[in-house]
């Protein structure tokens, strides 16, 4: 296995202006024997200064990243910022073209797939460059996502916590900074595999986000996007925030600790939910209940929360299999 990358990048990241291209990722296939998979990639350069990593369609059914950032390609002059910024608004594009979360060339999970593989399938590929070739530039990232077509978020944004992190206080204040209304900690260091912990592992803060979900947007989710991107390049020394410009009120912040914190189902059939987005619960309440329309005389199955909390996160698809996430919680985050 070669440890370079075969993804063919046409940018100069060092020169200053606009510059929009695509990223060749060769992929040979049935209808395409010497054929590559065009990504696209913008490089804005303006003198000396940091350098800010900005991704979209990491998952291809969640559309506020895609949106705000091919938005922001079109419409950003190089002269209203001092420093660099590499935008990916598709990264997974198969998966983005498709409306999938995952890539329907090789059903890669983006997210699940760093720090990837230069010789491997698509996906794994797509993340080896973005960890070992794009990142590595960077001083700061921040990854937009939403919940995609089976899940919906109150509008968040969310940061990695390790034990022992040096970047710890400037997470947090990076999280504070994007101005979401909820900012969450993820703590499950297991999970590897995902842009923030690439980030990590490189040495740079990263954020995420959870924006929305139910497989659309929204005007509120839209605005959270665009203002937060704003909040980055602003946080992060790229440009100067205007007097009274709206930077959104006070994040509430917040942290997932847990295996208690989801709620699974644990068979097939209709859920029945007996909560909202928002609302305040105890460990044993119901979440809903499971029933068998086929077998209407059959006993509903009921779900409980495992753990306290406030519901940031439902499932909108009520059809559910064995081990699907109905929701999750988190708590306030006590320092």
């Amino acid at each position: 296995m070669t440890a370079e990358t075969r993804i063919r990048c046409f940018v100069d990241f060092e020169r200053d202006g606009k510059q929009v291209a695509h990223l060749q990722l060769p992929h040979s296939s049935n209808v395409s024997a010497y054929g590559w998979i065009g990504i696209p990639i913008c490089v804005v350069r303006n003198g000396s200064g940091p350098t800010l990593y900005l991704g979209g369609g990491n998952h291809g059914d969640e559309y506020e990243g895609q949106i705000t950032l091919a938005r922001l390609i079109r419409e950003l002059d190089p002269g209203q910022i001092q420093g660099r910024l590499i935008i990916l608004p598709a990264a997974n594009l198969p998966a983005a073209l498709a409306g999938q979360r995952c890539s329907p060339l090789d059903d890669g999970n983006l997210n699940r797939s760093f720090p990837g593989d230069p010789d491997g399938r698509p996906t794994a590929a797509i993340a080896h460059f973005i960890e070992s070739v794009l990142l590595p530039l960077c001083d700061a990232a921040l990854d937009l996502h939403s919940g995609g077509k089976t899940l919906e978020y109150l509008p968040s944004a969310l940061v990695r916590e390790r034990p022992g992190d040096p970047l710890a206080a400037a997470k947090l204040a990076a999280l504070e900074a994007f101005g979401a209304p909820i900012g969450y900690l993820v703590s499950d260091a297991r999970e590897d595999r995902t842009l923030t912990a690439a980030a990590d592992r490189v040495g740079i803060v990263a954020v995420g986000t959870e924006l929305g979900g139910a497989g659309t947007v929204t005007l509120e989710t839209l605005k959270v996007a665009r203002r937060g991107v704003r909040n980055m390049l602003a946080h992060f020394g790229l440009i100067e925030r205007a007097a009274g410009e709206d930077a959104g009120g006070a994040t509430r912040l917040m942290q997932v600790a847990g295996a208690q914190h989801y709620v699974h189902a644990p068979c097939a059939g209709l859920f029945e939910p007996a909560f909202e987005l928002g609302d305040e619960v105890l460990p044993g309440q119901p979440a809903g209940w499971i029933h068998f329309v086929d077998d209407p005389a059959a006993a509903a199955v009921e779900v409980p929360f495992a753990g306290a909390g406030t519901v940031i996160c439902k499932r909108p698809i009520l059809r559910v299999e064995r081990g699907d996430c109905l929701g999750h919680l988190a708590t306030d985050f006590a320092g």
